[in-house]
């Protein structure tokens, strides 16, 4: 009988034990974050070669040699074709020849202009002797000298015209020997040994594409392209290598909308020096896109929910206060939400519904 009233009188000390632990415990506390948030969108982009050019002959002849083919890694300067054009080196075999005429013609101007010009000296000297030298005889030597002269000029004038001739004709020639233009990759191959190619009539001869640096051409949507952070590093992926992400950088924005598609054609630079990206491919970009104004942000431990509402709890004089909130989006451990919260307001970190409203937090 005893041993039963000593139990009936430890019950009630048992039954308010754990509130006393809670009240004793102490409660970890968070802080209310102010981010602002940043999400990407998927956006489908081309990756096109950063130069590119249709390479032609400058002067007509035959295709004598093709020394590259498609595929083929070329360098600046590099000769890939040569083209055959016997006429052109008759033409400069003429030209030379004209100039060593040039050159033997204004060597005997010289003389003669030389012999001119001492015939004059000399009887300018005698006609100081009274009477030794007409009149007349000096004025025809200064003709002859002036005349002399005019003829040296002008024999000069025609060499500097023959050089001129052939240094253009050696140019012409030049270009029988076509070389790259850039570092690059040869795409098409046009032409065999024995054509026949002309200039000026847009007939390519190979197709070269500099594939080591590429152009990512991004159609950025009127909703996304109010801003534009040149310099970012953006991520995107193709489908010819699943798993494996690539990036590039923001280079070049036209700040004008396609009025067809409603899109700013926004270029990224992408390095592809491993060469596993190729112009043409359709990638898939993660384009980044801010929500505009600032979110709050509490550790997601700190939302409660229960089938009547979702809050978090603050602490207000030391005392538990439950605010509604509804949750956003989730960044990392954390999670935004709206509600009745301000920025470094005190949240309960690892909040339950079992820590109830006005009890004591510290």
């Amino acid at each position: 009988m005893n041993i039963h009233k000593f139990a009936g009188a430890l019950l009630p000390l048992l039954s308010l034990h754990p509130a006393v632990a809670q009240d004793t415990a102490k409660i970890a506390m968070a802080r209310v974050e102010s981010r602002s948030i940043s999400r990407t969108v998927p956006l489908t982009a081309e990756l096109m070669p950063f130069l590119q050019t249709d390479i032609e002959a400058r002067v007509p002849g035959y295709v004598e040699n093709v020394l590259v083919d498609r595929g083929s890694r070329v360098r600046r300067g590099q000769l890939l074709i040569v083209l055959s054009a016997p006429e052109m080196s008759s033409q400069t075999s003429a030209s030379e020849a004209a100039l060593h005429q040039a050159e033997a013609d204004a060597a005997q101007a010289k003389a003669t202009d030389a012999a001119a010009a001492s015939t004059y000296e000399r009887m300018l000297e005698a006609s100081k002797t009274p009477g030794a030298v007409a009149g007349n005889e000096l004025i025809q030597a200064q003709k002859q000298k002036e005349a002399a002269d005019a003829a040296a000029t002008s024999r000069e004038a025609a060499v500097k015209a023959a050089a001129s001739q052939l240094n253009s004709t050696k140019e012409m020639q030049a270009y029988l020997r076509v070389a790259a233009p850039f570092d690059g990759v040869i795409t098409e191959r046009l032409v065999h040994p024995g054509m026949m190619v002309s200039s000026g009539n847009q007939q390519p001869l190979l197709r070269l594409q500099q594939t080591s640096h590429l152009r990512l051409v991004v159609p950025v949507p009127e909703t996304y392209a109010g801003n534009v952070p040149r310099g970012k590093k953006v991520s995107f992926h193709v489908p010819a290598s699943p798993g494996k992400n690539y990036s590039g950088t923001i280079a070049r924005s036209p700040n004008s909308l396609d009025p067809q598609s409603r899109s700013m054609m926004v270029e990224l630079d992408v390095q592809n020096s491993d060469g596993s990206l190729s112009p043409g491919m359709y990638p898939t970009v993660d384009w980044p896109v801010s929500s505009g104004d600032n979110q709050l942000f509490v550790p997601a431990t700190s939302v409660v929910t229960t089938t009547e509402r979702t809050f978090v709890i603050t602490s207000v004089n030391g005392r538990a206060h439950w605010v509604n909130v509804r949750k956003g989006t989730a960044s990392g451990e954390l999670v935004a939400v709206r509600g009745d919260l301000k920025a470094d307001d005190a949240v309960v970190k690892q909040a339950t519904d079992e820590i109830r409203e006005g009890s004591s937090l510290r």
